[in-house]
């Protein structure tokens, strides 16, 4: 595991400075935010950009009026009992105001569990959605899958596809796109012909594609996510499928591009519009903020930002910074109301304008994504490309 201990000095300076600028009796005292990913293990394509996308929001700004925030992160090794054992520390031992975590979805649905028995505020940037109380503590940056997934069913639906092929994840990543496609495509008069699956971890996905090749469909889709994400397509392309192929906001990763290779050119897939920022009008909103993330991005990283993962731990920053401002009117942080008065800011944000979308949460929703989150990409020659 590893943190940034050494933010640990800039914290108690700061800390220092400000409490001789307050007034007499006021109590100084600075955020921590916990951050969980995965650096290590079969998820570390998508962790590594996460972990990226962190340090280039430390270097945007790492003070909410003038008061420091202190980081703290670990590694949970792509493990979903280590991202909860890890959620567990940051709350008893560094006593952290909220989590930001992780890179699987089942690991921040591990996360979840942990910050609503402790009540601490889980900002995820792992596409997770639990329903009622059991997710009352957390809110997603990600865009739901059936937000996204619409979009490619659009594009299905616009280019003739009457049948389409499915091989996903087998987990809760899997699930979510396979149950957003059966019920968008059932709407739109397309058949979903196959519900295939595979373990992240598996390096062979040669009979679950011999059993979509024989359906012959019209296209296929993937519920799937970084480098194991490009299992699929490189057995499509070995089998001979010459159909449309299509993805989700997951495949926006570099490494996906590297390994896919020739096998994934054509790709087609939705995604939050900071991967095609200088495509975007003028006029967009979002293109600006955007835009300042790939600068925040090559400062920090000392290269420029390929990745789609990124830029959502660049948002889950930015809505922390704007909600920690306003529950900081209600409660001191390190205590238990704050952690109340944050949560409370968290499910209360409103246009809040981020790389991926403009945010809006309530309480009873995990999302906060709309139609201004997504845009249509095609991969041509590695080279995500802005669609009409």
């Amino acid at each position: 595991m590893t943190s940034f201990r050494s933010l640990r000095t800039l914290t108690a300076a700061a800390a220092a400075v400000g409490a001789m600028a307050m007034a007499p009796g006021a109590h100084a005292a600075d955020y921590k935010v916990g951050f969980i990913t995965s650096l290590s293990g079969p998820v570390s394509s998508l962790g590594i950009p996460y972990d990226k996308g962190i340090k280039a929001a430390y270097e945007f700004q790492s003070k909410v009026d003038g008061r420091k925030v202190e980081l703290i992160k670990l590694d949970d090794g792509s493990n979903p009992s280590t991202a909860a054992r890890n959620a567990r520390k940051l709350i008893n031992e560094d006593k952290v105001d909220a989590i930001i975590g992780t890179a699987g979805s089942p690991g921040a649905l591990a996360i979840a569990a942990v910050a609503r028995e402790n009540k601490v505020p889980l900002i995820s940037i792992a596409n997770a959605n639990l329903p009622g109380e059991e997710g009352a503590w957390m809110v997603t940056v990600p865009q739901p899958a059936p937000l996204m997934v619409g979009a490619v069913v659009d594009r299905m639906k616009a280019s003739g596809v009457k049948t389409v092929g499915y091989i996903g994840f087998s987990d809760a990543w899997g699930d979510l796109v396979y149950d957003a496609l059966t019920k968008r495509a059932k709407e739109d008069g397309i058949e979903v012909v196959t519900n295939e699956r595979y373990a992240r971890a598996d390096s062979s996905v040669a009979g679950q594609v011999l059993k979509i090749v024989a359906k012959r469909p019209d296209a296929v889709i993937t519920g799937t996510s970084g480098t194991p994400g490009a299992l699929p397509y490189l057995e499509l392309a070995q089998r001979g499928y010459k159909g449309q192929i299509y993805g989700t906001h997951a495949l926006i990763n570099p490494d996906f591009v590297r390994v896919g290779g020739s096998a994934v050119n054509g790709l087609l897939a939705p995604t939050g519009p900071v991967i095609v920022a200088d495509q975007l009008p003028e006029n967009n909103p979002i293109r600006k903020v955007a835009l300042e993330f790939h600068k925040a991005y090559q400062q920090a990283n000392g290269e420029p930002a390929v990745d789609a993962f990124s830029a959502y731990s660049f948002d889950a920053w930015l809505i922390f910074l704007d909600a920690a401002k306003r529950a900081t009117a209600k409660a001191q942080p390190g205590t238990p109301e704050f952690r109340v008065a944050l949560r409370d800011a968290i499910t209360s944000t409103k246009e809040l304008v981020g790389t991926h979308g403009v945010y809006n949460f309530k309480p009873d929703s995990r999302y906060g994504s709309d139609e201004r989150s997504r845009v249509i990409v095609k991969l041509e020659n590695g080279k995500w490309v802005l669609q009409p």
